[in-house]
């Protein structure tokens, strides 16, 4: 064989022997990890998950059977500990909730945040989320504004066949956009459609085998061209519009007089001017894009599968039907003062909260030292997920 076909050969095999001892090492662990099953070094459970064909929820539902509660999984040669059930969640998030307070760094959901910064951040934004109203009375007049250009677009259907899925979309997004940019958009609006679409095309690119793919080999599928380069691309497009509405706000913002989240965030900013601070511009883009996100998924989709659920059981929505027009009539606003009058109504909707499983994996926690659950050892930065399939 010639020199050169000898050291080819020869490195071929000692990187070979480095990427399999590296990933041995990381899977062995001391022996005390939760049971699970047999990991192949480098891409781990990746084959035994099928993920194109059923899903990662429901092979982990598969696993919880033969496993338990509480079990490892390897993606790609990431680690991860899957808990499964009400008790051992209660146990690692209530009884040891500062152990489990870490962030597990799923790349393309861009939930990386960790330590004392994306706390001091969190709080921030919880505060501010409260004194603009959210969780408060004062809450309900921008929602009741916005149900009303609701009403007047599902009017403009005439009873005609229509899918509601952005319609809910828009109304929920504004209620969130009044907090953070101070103000709500047209339905119409170019820029803010825009927006909307991004949301639910990554939403599909979240869901997609390419994506599970790029969160197990994200050095590897760098190079492969496929549709999880468009996450990417979408979201450079969400800050471009953020950090326009940043600057604007920055222009006009008058410090005695805080209009919304962004201006409360460039008050705090001043206040630390003088002294390296966590909060600056990049960080006010990352929140506000991750408030925007997070306060138009949810309750969008929570709404149209409440409807779904509503359709498939008529004789439900009729009984609900009943007590609106009973106790709110249909010549005003409902309000949350009706709440306490509308017992089955109240019950409907947290049925249907509890039913549709809106994130059955959880989001993705990362211990942030040794800890034992149950009598298994769990390795600092470990990351696990909450299966809360049904």
């Amino acid at each position: 064989m010639e020199p050169l076909g000898i050291t080819t050969v020869f490195l071929v095999i000692c990187v070979s022997c480095l990427l399999f001892l590296s990933a041995w090492r990381k899977m062995s662990g001391s022996g005390k990890l939760p049971p699970g099953p047999v990991a192949f070094p480098i891409i781990g459970n990746t084959l035994q998950l099928h993920l194109k064909f059923i899903g990662l929820c429901a092979n982990l539902l598969q696993l919880s059977e033969k496993y338990g509660s509480i079990f490892t999984i390897y993606l790609g040669s990431e680690r991860v500990v899957v808990l499964y059930g009400y008790e051992i969640m209660k146990e690692s998030l209530i009884g040891l909730g500062e152990e489990f307070s870490g962030r597990g760094s799923i790349i393309v959901i861009l939930l990386s945040h960790n330590g004392e910064r994306w706390k001091k951040l969190r709080r921030f934004a919880l505060t501010n989320l409260r004194n603009f109203g959210m969780g408060k009375k004062s809450i309900e007049a921008r929602i009741q504004e916005e149900t009303h250009f609701l009403v007047e677009r599902l009017r403009n259907t005439h009873g005609q066949p229509f899918d509601p899925t952005l319609f809910l979309t828009h109304a929920v997004s504004n209620v969130i956009c009044s907090i953070i940019f101070g103000d709500r958009f047209d339905y119409e609006d170019k820029k803010f459609v825009t927006l909307i679409n991004i949301i639910e095309e990554n939403g599909k690119l979240q869901r997609s085998p390419w994506t599970a793919l790029y969160n197990f080999f994200p050095t590897l599928m760098d190079y492969i061209p496929g549709p999880h380069h468009k996450l990417f691309k979408n979201a450079q497009e969400f800050r471009r519009f953020v950090l326009e509405r940043v600057n604007m706000h920055k222009e006009s913002l008058d410090p005695s007089c805080p209009r919304d989240f962004i201006d409360a965030f460039f008050i705090k900013m001043e206040e630390r001017k003088n002294g390296q601070s966590d909060f600056n511009v990049g960080s006010l883009v990352r929140s506000t894009v991750e408030l925007f996100v997070a306060g138009t998924g949810t309750t969008s989709i929570t709404m149209k599968f409440g409807l779904l659920i509503l359709l498939k059981y008529p004789e439900i929505e009729e009984k609900v039907h009943e007590e609106i027009d009973l106790v709110i009539g249909r010549s005003r606003s409902p309000c949350m003062a009706d709440r306490s009058q509308m017992p089955y109504t109240d019950a409907v909707i947290h049925e249907i909260q509890r039913y549709i499983n809106l994130v059955p994996l959880g989001l993705p926690h990362a211990v942030t030292r040794d800890v034992y659950l149950k009598q298994y050892l769990i390795p600092k930065v470990t990351f696990d997920i909450k299966l809360e399939c049904v």
